[in-house]
């Protein structure tokens, strides 16, 4: 027996309402939200090591947040699988923080952001000096065991100009107008301006779901 009209638009729109639900109880279940826990870039950026999950970090040494961020990102990094890359990319939003990129990368060039990189962010916000040009730089360095003419030479050299130029280039690509700010695997970024991760932990909590998430992904296409 054919069913009537009124039943079939009945069993319809059952049928909508369960697959509403368990949309929303799928979206329920993620801890973190498109746009409110972590935003899209409208285009991806492209990145390195096939394979991996990709974490890049966009700060500024003078920045107050970031300093806030880095004990608990160290550990954080300290503790990622084989298949996580982290990367830091230090801003440029004026003219003024170029030393402060080359520095970074000239660290980066010398093995030393290992063991300096909390160092400096110490000096700055804790011990109260600056650290805004070459020669300030160099003096301080000297008493970390970096000469500073293999400082000065390396801060002056094509290829840490070139990263910085590099670095600038990928703060724009990314549209980053805040630090710090996290991106995983040039797709999505985190933020504390984000409700869902206004604070430090949250922000890598948001950043270990995307990287689960990214990591899911690419292991459903080998």
């Amino acid at each position: 027996m054919n069913e009537h009209p009124i039943q079939r638009l009945l069993a319809l729109l059952a049928m909508l309402l369960a697959i509403a639900a368990g949309s929303t109880i799928t979206q329920a279940a993620a801890p973190f939200q498109k746009d409110t826990g972590y935003n899209e870039l409208s285009a991806r950026q492209p990145v390195g090591h096939p394979g991996k999950v990709v974490v890049t970090e966009f700060f500024w040494y003078n920045c107050p947040h970031c300093n806030a961020l880095e004990p608990e990102l160290d550990a954080w990094v300290r503790t990622q699988p084989s298949y996580v890359v982290v990367e830091r990319v230090p801003v440029a939003f004026t003219a003024q923080f170029i030393p402060q990129q080359k520095l970074y990368y000239t660290l980066l060039a010398l093995g030393k952001v290992d063991s300096l990189q909390g160092a400096v962010f110490q000096a700055i916000h804790e011990q109260h000096i600056a650290l805004n040009t070459p020669d300030q730089m160099a003096t301080w360095l000297a008493a970390h065991g970096i000469a500073r003419q293999t400082f000065l030479a390396t801060f002056n050299s094509f290829g840490v100009a070139m990263q910085a130029r590099r670095a600038t280039q990928m703060m724009k690509d990314y549209g980053i107008d805040g630090v710090p700010t996290m991106a995983v695997e040039g797709t999505y970024e985190v933020s504390g301006d984000l409700p869902q991760t206004p604070t430090d932990e949250r922000i890598l909590k948001a950043v270990d779901y995307l990287v689960g998430q990214v990591h899911a992904q690419q292991a459903s296409v080998r």
